[in-house]
C-alpha cells in the first residue's frame, strides 16, 4: 500500500472516529438529561455539553477541509517553468548564537535565483559581526548585511525589504532552520495571479523535553491542522514569521509591516487577506524554530502573541461587520477572533465547570466518561496530523498531557494579555534569549 492510500484511508477513519465521538456525546447528554432534577447539576451539565460540542465540530470542520485541501494539494501541478527571484529576509537583534546556522540554512537552499539580507537592528552582541564575515565565504551577490539603530523587528524587515530586488520575498526569523526545498516547494503556489503570499510549515527543532514536545504537537495540531483548513478557500489567516512568502508588488501596495501590534505577521496577514489576495499554505516549504524550553519563556512568547493578535484583530475590527465585498476574508477573520479570543475563553471556562461539577455535583462517572472520549479525540486528531504532516509517529503519545497541561496554561497566559490589554498595560517585547539549539 503507497502512501498516498494510506493517508486516504487514515484520514476518512480520523473522521468517522469524529462522527462517533459526536454521537456518543449526544447519547451520554441524553442519559444525563433523563437523570438530572437539580439546576444547578442540569446547567453544569449544559455548559460542558455545549463545551465539548464545540470542540468536536470544531475538529470535524478542520478534518474535513484539511482532508479536502490535501486531496487538492496532491492533484496540483507543482512544475516550475521559471525561477522568478527570490530575496529572503532575516531580521535579528542580539542573534550571535543562531544566525549563523541561520545563514548557512539559506545559502543551501536549492534555488538557483536568491538573495539574502541580513538587517541587524542595532543588536548590543556580535549578531553584526557574525554575519558579515560570512559574506566572505559566500559572496556580497548573494549575501548582503545591513545595520540600522534598534527599532525593532518590523522596523528591520521593512529595511530589507526596501533593498529587496526579488520578485517574491522570503522572511525568516534568526532562530529558523529551512529544509533546502522549501523554496522550490512553495514558488509553484504562486503560478496562481490572485495569491498574493504563502505560509510555510513550521516544526520545532529542540525537542529536549516534555515541554518543547509538546510545543512540536501543537505546531502540527493547532496550527498547522488549521492553516491547512483555511488553505481551502485561500484566506491562511496568519502567515508565520519563521517561514512566510509574499509578492513584492503586493508589499508595495500595502506598505509592509506596521509597528503598531506584538503580532506583526499576523496584522500584515490581514491586510493583505482584506485587500482581496488569496494566501496558501505550503506544508513541504519547512522550518525548523526554536521553541522556548522553560514555562516562564513561554509565557512571554504566548503572552506577545495574545496581546498581539488582539491587537491586530481590533485594528480591523470594523471589518467584522462587513461581509462584502469578500465574504470568505471576512469569515477567516472571525474564524481567527473564535480561535484566539472566543475558543481559549471556553477552554478555561469548561475546565472549570468539570472540575467544580466533579467536586461538588456527583457527576464524576460521566466527566470520566467525557474525558474520555476527549482523549481520544485528541490522540486520533495528533495521529491524523502526523500522518499528513509525515511527522515523527510517538507525538500523539502527548496527546493527552496536551490537553490536560498544555491547553489550559497557553489559555491562561491568553487571558492575562487580554486582560493587559484591556486595561491598556504597558509592555516591551519581551524578547526570548536563544540558546542555539538550530
Amino acid at each position: 500500500m503507497n502512501r498516498r492510500i494510506a493517508q486516504l484511508l487514515f484520514s476518512v477513519l480520523a473522521i468517522g472516529l469524529v462522527v462517533v465521538a459526536v454521537l456518543l456525546l449526544f447519547g451520554s447528554f441524553r442519559l444525563t438529561r433523563l437523570e438530572l432534577t437539580d439546576i444547578f447539576l442540569f446547567s453544569s451539565t449544559m455548559v460542558l455539553f455545549v463545551f465539548l460540542l464545540t470542540l468536536v465540530l470544531r475538529y470535524l470542520a478542520l478534518l474535513v477541509l484539511a482532508f479536502l485541501q490535501h486531496l487538492r494539494y496532491a492533484n496540483r501541478s507543482k512544475e516550475l517553468t521559471e525561477y522568478p527571484s527570490v530575496t529572503v529576509v532575516v531580521p535579528a537583534y542580539n542573534e550571535e548564537r543562531v544566525i549563523e546556522a541561520c545563514i548557512r540554512s539559506v545559502m543551501e537552499l536549492d534555488y538557483p535565483n536568491l538573495e539574502t539580507i541580513v538587517v541587524d537592528d542595532g543588536s548590543s552582541d556580535h549578531t553584526y559581526y557574525v554575519a558579515s564575515k560570512l559574506i566572505e565565504r559566500y559572496g556580497s551577490d548573494r549575501l548582503r548585511v545591513l545595520t540600522q539603530p534598534n527599532s525593532g523587528k518590523a522596523t528591520a524587515l521593512n529595511h530589507g525589504i526596501s533593498h529587496a530586488r526579488g520578485e517574491i520575498l522570503l522572511c525568516v526569523d534568526a532562530d529558523s532552520r529551512l529544509e533546502p526545498d522549501a523554496v522550490l516547494k512553495a514558488i509553484p503556489n504562486f503560478n496562481d495571479p490572485t495569491i498574493g503570499a504563502v505560509a510555510g510549515n513550521v516544526r520545532v527543532a529542540n525537542r529536549r523535553n516534555l515541554l518543547t514536545r509538546l510545543q512540536a504537537l501543537e505546531y502540527i495540531e493547532g496550527l498547522n491542522l488549521v492553516r491547512a483548513a483555511q488553505a481551502v478557500v485561500g484566506r491562511v489567516a496568519v502567515v508565520p514569521g519563521p517561514v512566510g512568502f509574499f509578492r513584492k508588488t503586493v508589499m508595495d501596495e500595502i506598505g509592509g509591516y506596521t509597528t503598531d501590534t506584538y503580532a506583526e505577521d499576523c496584522e500584515l496577514t490581514l491586510r493583505i487577506m482584506l485587500s482581496g489576495w488569496k494566501i496558501q499554505y505550503e506544508p513541504q516549504a519547512i522550518a525548523w524554530t526554536e521553541a522556548p524550553e522553560d514555562a516562564r519563556a513561554l509565557f512571554q512568547q504566548r503572552y506577545r502573541w495574545g496581546r498581539g493578535i488582539l491587537q491586530a484583530i481590533n485594528k480591523h475590527r470594523g471589518q467584522l461587520l462587513r461581509p462584502a465585498p469578500d465574504p470568505l476574508s471576512w469569515a477567516m477573520l472571525w474564524m481567527l477572533a473564535f480561535e484566539s479570543v472566543a475558543l481559549p475563553a471556553m477552554d478555561i471556562i469548561g475546565m472549570l465547570v468539570f472540575i467544580f461539577a466533579g467536586i461538588t455535583g456527583g457527576l464524576s462517572p460521566l466527566i470520566v466518561l467525557w474525558w474520555v472520549q476527549l482523549a481520544i479525540l485528541d490522540t486520533v486528531i495528533a495521529m491524523y496530523c502526523v500522518v499528513l504532516d509525515r511527522e515523527d509517529v510517538t507525538l500523539p503519545v502527548y496527546a493527552v498531557l496536551y490537553r490536560l497541561y498544555f491547553v489550559p496554561f497557553v489559555d491562561l497566559m491568553r487571558f492575562f494579555a487580554w486582560l493587559d490589554e484591556l486595561f491598556e498595560i504597558r509592555m516591551g517585547w519581551l524578547r526570548l534569549e536563544r540558546l542555539g539549539r538550530i
